[in-house]
């Protein structure tokens, strides 16, 4: 089990080197999006737009796809969760990933002190905070078995429904990481913003294409 930042960041070597190996271990992310127990620094996993420490006009590249780059190895069970968007997809990923027989990499929003939640009651309701990022379009549900390609069948099966775009710059204003550039730039939030979920559509887009993919012919490696 370990954070974002050793995970995308200063330790993905590390993650990299165990799923490279092969061997049956299970592996869970907690993504917090920033470096949560040393001040929230801004890491790999740190949205675009998002202020964090070192980042501190927003940051102005996109989030690392650790889930889709753990895909090409093509025998990592990998899966995307928010348990407070849907549990069930979360646990069946869960289950999925323990009864793998190589390495699995589980990846779980996990909303952090560090974003600044104005919504009423705060850290307390962080599992309503995942709903809405899932709803809003900002997280994506999906799960990745290399078992269904020895099938001839897609591995990759998204989980999320369509999003409601429209939600989506009222759920980054309720985030004090994002409200913050407004204060601070005012002339250049509602561009970086634009740009937050322009990234987010193009993610989702990605998936949506992977979801559709054509594995009939797929042979067992």
């Amino acid at each position: 089990i370990g954070g974002d930042g050793a995970s995308y960041d200063i330790g993905y070597g590390g993650l990299d080197h165990v799923i490279a190996s092969g061997e049956d271990v299970n592996l869970l992310v907690l993504d917090t999006e920033v470096y949560s127990n040393t001040g929230g620094q801004s890491s790999k996993a740190t949205p675009l737009g998002a202020i964090a420490q070192f980042a501190a006009r927003g940051k102005r590249i996109r989030k690392k796809d650790l889930g889709m780059i753990a895909t090409t190895y093509g025998y990592v069970y990998v899966a995307q969760v928010a348990m407070g968007a849907d549990n069930a997809q979360c646990l069946k990923a869960i289950r999925e990933a323990e009864a793998y027989p190589g390495p699995s990499l589980v990846i779980a929003y996990a909303p952090c002190i560090n974003h600044g939640l104005k919504i009423k009651g705060g850290m307390g309701r962080s599992q309503a905070e995942e709903a809405r990022a899932v709803a809003c379009g900002y997280w994506h549900l999906w799960r990745f078995n290399p078992e269904l390609a020895n099938e001839g069948k897609n591995p990759f099966t998204l989980d999320s429904k369509e999003p409601d775009w429209s939600l989506f710059q009222d759920y980054l204003m309720n985030e004090v990481r994002f409200m913050s550039v407004k204060k601070a730039y005012p002339n250049e939030a509602d561009e970086l913003f634009a740009a937050t979920q322009r990234m987010a559509q193009l993610r989702y887009e990605s998936y949506i294409r992977k979801s559709k993919e054509d594995w009939s012919d797929a042979t067992e490696a």
